[in-house]
């Protein structure tokens, strides 16, 4: 799986992010230590960190930091993960508050030896901010819960303000890039997620750069649309080691660029796409205003 030496296109110029710094990533940084959280920021290696928490914006991860699956694109860890925090939701909501949040992003990661695939510590952790920070508006970037219809409604009864689901990649590079996903079952959650709850928007992702072709994304994006999605994201597949999946190819930012203007006229709501954007880039400017979930 992974990359043969010299494989690998040269990253061009343009593609560069800044080495984390600033007194406002020292701070976050201090906190989340300080309450044994973990934060995809971190575990996934995100080039945007530092902007994203010089801004005072993290995305926590939900669930400890060890991953059930194993895919070829993903820096979090693999393995047998550690039982469930009880105190994790409360933990949460606390660094919420003192970072004094008005739109917080929760993710977490795969964990297929949860009945319910840590549903409901979503659930909890989105009643702790409500408790905790009253007014702040919540997303959540999901995993498949391997198709169960009860454990995605556990979570939209806890009314997160966006319900994010990532696609990652095209069908024909899934047994590759997902090999323990399916791709008719990430788009089956995203159909019943808006048939469950309409007035909610959803939201999904892409990573470019895997060897898919300039067609099939645009499958995707109206596969995405047909389901009702209205919010998306496409970023660059960035390599976290040589052992995950080689990258295939650099995007251009104009390509990025080309792919958000035919995302408009397919009937998104918002695209944003550009070489270093992740899931939850700018997630806060792009949300609606304000929950409409009963």
């Amino acid at each position: 799986m992974g990359a043969r030496a010299g494989s690998q296109p040269k990253r061009p110029d343009w593609l560069r992010a800044r080495a984390p710094s600033g007194q406002g990533y020292r701070e976050l940084r201090t906190l989340v230590d300080r309450l044994g959280l973990h934060t995809v920021c971190q575990s996934a290696a995100c080039p945007n960190v530092g902007d994203c928490w010089n801004q005072r914006t993290a995305t926590f991860l939900l669930l400890g930091g060890v991953c059930t699956r194993r895919c070829g694109f993903c820096a979090v860890n693999k393995g047998a993960p550690p039982p469930l925090d009880p105190d994790e939701p409360e933990r949460v909501a606390e660094a919420v508050a003192a970072l004094g949040l008005r739109y917080a992003v929760l993710t977490s990661v795969t964990r297929d030896d949860l009945p319910d695939g840590g549903a409901a510590q979503f659930a909890a952790t989105i009643r702790a901010l409500r408790a905790r920070v009253p007014g702040c508006r919540v997303e959540v970037l999901i995993p498949d819960f391997q198709g169960s219809r009860a454990a995605l409604q556990t979570v939209l009864e806890a009314a997160p303000e966006v319900l994010n689901h990532n696609l990652e990649t095209v069908p024909r590079l899934y047994q590759e890039v997902r090999p323990a996903a399916s791709y008719d079952r990430s788009l089956a959650l995203l159909a019943q997620a808006r048939a469950m709850h309409p007035q909610a928007p959803t939201k999904s992702g892409l990573m470019l750069g895997l060897g898919e072709s300039r067609d099939e994304v645009l499958r995707v994006m109206s596969d995405l649309r047909a389901v009702g999605v209205s919010l998306l994201t496409l970023g660059q597949y960035l390599q976290p080691s040589p052992s995950h999946l080689p990258i295939r190819r650099f995007v251009a930012p104009r390509e990025f660029d080309e792919l958000a203007v035919q995302g408009v006229q397919l009937g998104f709501a918002h695209v944003e796409a550009g070489p270093l954007v992740r899931s939850s880039y700018h997630a806060a400017q792009t949300a609606p205003p304000a929950s409409t979930l009963a």
